[in-house]
């Protein structure tokens, strides 16, 4: 299952740069820069509530740990766990957190943040 979600996404990448569309394929290979952004920035904001800055919190330690389940040095695959641990922690702080905090603080393209705002919004 993890060797295809690697094989998508780096289909993903690689389609969005044989169309000439560089922007997008840096949206997605920039995701996990711009959520630690958006965690740092949601921290720090005093609107979220405590429980939601915890679990950003912990996602900033793990994703600033050298320790991972899957290392980085191993290329797309070693930053897809992080992704993922990403994807689940802001899911759930989303679910806390007014869309318009979100969207304040949100460093990257517009285009991705409506991607993960339809990720994090789908119901379990």
């Amino acid at each position: 299952m993890l060797a295809g979600a690697l094989l998508v996404y780096l289909g993903a990448v690689l389609a969005l740069v044989a169309l000439g569309r560089p922007t997008d394929a840096r949206a997605v290979a920039g995701f996990v820069p711009d959520c630690l952004v958006l965690c740092r920035r949601l921290l720090a904001d005093s609107r979220v509530p405590r429980r939601h800055r915890v679990l950003l919190a912990g996602l900033l330690a793990y994703l600033a740990s050298p320790l991972d389940l899957i290392p980085d040095f191993i290329p797309v695959i070693g930053q897809l766990d992080d992704a993922l641990i990403a994807a689940v922690v802001l899911r759930t702080v989303r679910r806390g957190v007014r869309r318009s905090i979100v969207r304040q603080h949100w460093p990257g393209p517009p285009q991705t943040l409506r991607i993960v705002e339809r990720i994090v919004s789908r119901r379990s």
